[in-house]
């Protein structure tokens, strides 16, 4: 279990407590009370209606597609799909929510439990196996937007995004480092982004992440007072904002002040948090059942129309790739990290054969990923296709070039469209065909033995290094288009 040490004025152990909320902005294309339309990047207060502008005699709708999104995220995490929910008004006056109250779920919310498993890079490199369970996911409607950069000694308030439909997912205080956090972050925006149920940008505010964080001395049971950083729109950003947050709670606390349970936000600039205010409890809402809304009843049969139309989820498909392709439980998980990437590497397999599964999963996680983020793109806008990868490891299998040659020269190529990134064209263009005449190697190495043959004798006197020189001769006779494999057993053989 992480464990921070602090050796300040005392050597006290801590440990970090960390529960995440996530909003979650549903695609659905219009709002979840009003049926207006939505899309970012509209000029300021085009897209307002009159339900979030809480005009007299408007009346609150629910959006169907909104209530499937819920559902089927609730089944990706196995949680409880609640047969009966109930929508809350949520009051508190801010200048971005018109009708003072938010119109969301309390009591009774429409996804109840789940969990979710994902991987976590250790200290040392290592990974190892993390599952939270999650409390929660509920249906609610997006506040609007305060600006401020425009706006000299002004705020301009921009009604654009009330109303979208959000779920807002919570965790159990299960996450024991800022390492952690992210990782569950990292993996529930795949799971939304491969379910279709949001687009996942981030810079958009599609996205967005709360972080409750608190300490506690090792071994104790009881959590400490928690902070909650608000409005989180990067993963790095939550880490930062964590591990800042860990330290200040440590350094408050081992030099006598108490924690004050409160609402901070992060400055990107200088890397801190900040009180924003003192943090609300749920009674500082006033809850209670909006009288506009009818419950909302999901009956079973909803419920297996919307599982039977569900694609087949990560955590299945690393399974099956462990099966079906005995790829490890690490590259399953990498290769699964996004749907595209997943269906790039089943498209290469496809083509290639199941014998070149691994293969094509280490050129995913390797060579391609490498010119992925050196370009800043996704596996989608790759310049190859997977058919044109599956030839280059067909080519490597066959012995028509060697995998360093193919990473070398050909792959560079390929990318760079040479040839339309055919690989058979670019070894037949750049002459970097393997050498396949038996024969003409063997009379290739009869000549490096005659020509070397001091090297001979310390290899047959015992040292190894001595074959390892005469192996750099023949390659370089060959000027690389030697099998090395082949190079190495006619070798020995000669050698005896």
């Amino acid at each position: 279990m992480p464990v921070r040490i602090i050796n300040r004025n005392t050597a006290m152990q801590w440990e970090v407590v960390i529960g995440l909320e996530t909003h979650t902005q549903l695609s659905t294309a219009s709002k979840i009370f009003s049926g207006a339309s939505t899309a970012f990047g509209a000029a300021p207060n085009t897209q307002a209606s009159p339900v979030d502008l809480a005009l007299p005699g408007t009346l609150p709708v629910l959006n169907k597609a909104a209530v499937e999104r819920a559902i089927q995220f609730g089944l990706a995490i196995g949680a409880h799909v609640a047969p009966l929910s109930v929508f809350a008004r949520k009051n508190y006056f801010y200048p971005d929510l018109p009708k003072g109250y938010q119109i969301s779920q309390y009591e009774i919310p429409v996804v109840q439990g789940g969990s979710l498993t994902f991987q976590v890079e250790g200290r040392k490199g290592e990974f190892y196996e993390k599952t939270v369970q999650l409390t929660r996911a509920h249906l609610e409607e997006d506040a609007g937007k305060s600006l401020h950069e425009d706006f000299a000694g002004m705020t301009g308030i921009d009604l654009n995004r009330a109303g979208t439909p959000l779920l807002e997912i919570v965790t159990e205080p299960d996450m024991r480092s800022a390492a952690e956090a992210v990782a569950y972050a990292r993996a529930l925006h795949s799971l939304v982004v491969w379910l279709g149920i949001c687009d996942g940008n981030m810079q958009e505010g599609s996205f967005r992440c709360d972080a409750n964080v608190s300490v506690r001395p090792l071994g104790s049971t009881t959590f400490g007072t928690r902070r909650e950083i608000k409005n989180l729109n990067s993963f790095r950003f939550l880490q930062q904002a964590i591990e800042y947050e860990v330290q200040w709670q440590i350094a408050e606390i081992e030099d006598g002040r108490q924690i004050q349970q409160a609402t901070v936000l992060f400055d990107p600039d200088t890397g801190e948090t900040r009180a924003m205010r003192t943090k609300e409890d749920a009674h500082d809402y006033r809850y209670f059942p909006d009288p506009d809304l009818l419950p909302l009843a999901i009956e079973p049969a909803w419920i297996e129309r919307v599982r039977a139309g569900m694609p087949e989820l990560p955590a299945s498909m690393q399974a099956r790739f462990v099966s079906q392709y005995g790829l490890s439980a690490y590259d399953a998980s990498v290769l699964t990290s996004s749907k595209a990437l997943a269906g790039w590497f089943e498209a290469v397999v496809a083509e290639a054969g199941e014998a070149n599964a691994k293969p094509a999963a280490n050129w995913l996680m390797g060579d391609v990923a490498s010119q992925l983020n050196r370009e800043g793109i996704e596996i989608d806008a790759a310049p190859i296709r997977p058919a044109q990868l599956a030839l280059l490891l067909k080519r490597i299998a066959d012995g028509t070039v060697s995998n360093n040659t193919a990473k070398k020269d050909v792959f560079p190529a390929m990318w760079a469209g040479e040839s339309g990134g055919d690989a058979d064209a670019i070894i037949a263009a750049k002459g970097l065909k393997q050498m396949s005449d038996t024969g003409e190697l063997e009379k290739i190495i009869d000549d490096v033995l005659a020509a070397n043959a001091k090297s001979v004798e310390e290899y047959r006197a015992g040292k190894e290094k001595a074959f390892n020189a005469l192996v750099g001769q023949a390659m370089k006779a060959t000027k690389g288009k030697a099998n090395p494999a082949q190079v190495n057993a006619l070798l020995k053989q000669k050698l005896g």
